[in-house]
């Protein structure tokens, strides 16, 4: 299934053709070829506007969630610097040149909030943007629960949902993630398009709670 994606890619599906069996692993549902496959149409757009290198950005974007590390493990922190190893080494195996390596790599390092990594370049800046993005909005909302329920949360405290009277704890309550991480996203974003988008869905995400309360 994987490899007929690749004409989603466009026009760049040669390249996704060879990095697909190499851009995700294990059962996430959050960081799958789906997920991929939203970043990669959100860092186009992007990049129509912004510029930058688009076969850099597109490997970036392919290879960025290529190790999988589980939200509530240790090693969450590392997570982007492991993808950016495998990802060298895949680009290294197909004779890519050292400096579009790096450039990716960098890229990929830089992608992950956890990672706390400043994106120096533009093709770093539009994939931490196109990301971003998919942690927000409608599709961010559905991630968080997918997540919460992964991690065996619960959906909310009875008892004060909005943690008013209690620490935030997104470990064991999925709506305290919007809270504790995903309403400060939209502050974050490196690009004027990027920014756009992210004032769009960050509207759409405070719709989702305003819903999910009333109906609690």
């Amino acid at each position: 299934m994987t490899a007929s994606l690749a004409p989603a890619f466009a026009p760049f599906e040669d390249l996704a053709r060879t990095l697909i069996p190499h851009a995700s692993e294990g059962d996430d549902g959050s960081h799958d070829i789906a997920h991929i496959l939203r970043v990669f149409k959100n860092a186009m757009r992007i990049h129509h506007l912004e510029g930058g290198h688009g076969q850099v950005l597109a490997a970036s974007v392919l290879l960025h969630d290529c190790v999988a590390v589980e939200k509530n493990s240790p090693l969450r922190s590392q997570a982007s610097r492991l993808a950016a190893e495998k990802a060298s080494k895949v680009l290294a195996d197909l004779r890519w040149a050292d400096e579009d390596i790096r450039a990716v790599a960098h890229a990929v390092t830089a992608h992950s909030f956890s990672a706390n990594v400043a994106p120096e370049t533009l093709e770093a800046k539009i994939l931490q943007d196109a990301d971003r993005l998919d942690a927000i909005g409608m599709v961010g909302a559905a991630r968080c629960f997918y997540i919460a329920g992964r991690m065996g949360s619960g959906l909310y405290d009875p008892t004060d949902p909005l943690a008013q009277h209690r620490p935030l704890d997104d470990k064991a309550f999925a709506i305290d993630h919007f809270e504790a991480k995903l309403f400060k996203l939209a502050d974050g974003f490196q690009t004027a398009t990027g920014r756009a988008l992210a004032e769009e869905r960050h509207a759409r995400l405070k719709t989702v709670l305003d819903l999910f309360l009333d109906e609690i």
